[in-house]
């Protein structure tokens, strides 16, 4: 499923020691939220600790920090669960135009029945912002908020199609072009040239590149302040070469939509 691998790179953990410039309770407080957030939402004291490494005590300790600030509650059966404070930040942390994309995301879901992505860079790595994800029972989907690296996926090629090359070298040389299929491009050359061919033709394909079996096209969106991108995403028996060419069509339009916000919004902060 295009988007839905985990996040690149292996995490210091959290019993470990921290990296430089970095403070160790802030990052043992991160895992533990994010160890909740792979749970479901919620999860007992015990289950917490074993996922991050950490001793029972020192993630309770951590735990009745995190639950005075709101950002975990404690439910009646005394496991923790994510508090409403992190709402607030969710809110704040997704880029501007992420709203604005929800309908014409619906819009692309409604005409072709898969999945439809909004995407921004976030640094090196693919930041999915917005989703309306598929009716179907086989649908490609991804959590909001995931992050990915570029190579392997149809928003990610998309955006780096649009920037200079040697900025793209440089991406990869600091990320690497790790294979998570047979059909992932691991070669910088033939990625290069895959770029270039995107480029040519106003959109990127990810052709199971991330996922076996799924296909992703996609459009970058030109005009937000930093690189964006828009896809829809399937099963590769559904999204066939006869539809490619209409679903190009209906991200042009959607990525110019968004393009047109986005001078909209500039021109009333002007005002």
């Amino acid at each position: 499923m295009e988007g839905t691998a985990a996040n690149p790179g292996p995490r210091t953990p959290a019993t470990g020691a921290a990296p430089a410039g970095t403070v160790q309770s802030v990052a043992r407080a991160f895992s533990l939220l994010e160890a909740l957030s792979a749970s479901g939402g919620e999860a007992s004291l015990a289950s917490i600790a074993g996922r991050t490494g950490l001793a029972v005590p020192t993630a309770h300790r951590l735990l009745g920090t995190l639950h005075h600030l709101g950002y975990v509650r404690q439910l009646e059966d005394r496991r923790y669960a994510l508090g409403a404070s992190l709402i607030s930040l969710g809110r704040h942390a997704v880029p501007p135009l992420a709203d604005a994309a929800q309908p014409l995301l619906r819009r692309l879901e409604d005409r072709f029945h898969e999945t439809a992505n909004f995407a921004v860079l976030d640094g090196d790595l693919v930041l999915y912002a917005g989703q309306v994800a598929s009716r179907q029972r086989m649908r490609m989907f991804t959590e909001i908020g995931r992050r990915v690296l570029p190579h392997s996926t149809g928003v990610g090629k998309a955006m780096l199609s649009t920037m200079p090359e040697r900025q793209v070298r440089a991406l990869i040389t600091r990320t690497g072009l790790p294979r998570f299929t047979p059909q992932t491009i691991t070669d910088e050359e033939a990625f290069i040239t895959d770029l270039r061919r995107a480029r040519g033709r106003g959109f990127a394909a990810d052709d199971s590149e991330q996922e076996v079996g799924v296909r992703c096209i996609a459009v970058s969106v030109q005009g937000l302040g930093q690189p964006a991108a828009v896809s829809v995403s399937g099963p590769a028996a559904r999204i066939t070469d006869a539809t490619v060419v209409e679903v190009v069509r209906a991200l042009r339009e959607a990525a110019a939509e968004l393009t047109e916000l986005a001078a909209e919004r500039v021109g009333a902060d002007k005002v």
